[in-house]
């Protein structure tokens, strides 16, 4: 197993959800809300007055599950939609163990 993480502007939310709910290989995500704090956020085209004056873009983290092996599928998939490219990061990680509580 994988865990995809990504972590892309709050404006964008909607679009990514609903691509990942069109991906027969992602049977669930979840979403934080997180603050992205940096240099670069200043030319944020999707900043607003209140995100200039409080000094941090409103952003999504994403946590999604995947086989190790839909990975690439997945993030070709994403990459590819035009309404997310240049809107967030993402990394994999590995998970050990897997269960539910």
């Amino acid at each position: 197993m994988k865990n995809l993480t990504i972590v892309i502007h709050a404006g964008v939310q909607q679009a990514l959800a609903d691509s990942l709910r069109g991906l027969q290989q992602v049977e669930g995500f979840t979403f934080s809300h997180v603050e992205g704090h940096s240099h670069q956020s200043e030319q944020d085209p999707f900043l607003s007055a209140r995100d200039k004056v409080v000094g941090y873009v409103p952003r999504v983290r994403v946590d999604v599950l995947l086989a190790a092996a839909d990975v690439d599928a997945v993030l070709a998939t994403l990459i590819a939609q035009n309404n997310l490219n240049g809107q967030g990061v993402y990394w994999v990680t590995a998970v050990e163990k897997q269960g539910r509580l």
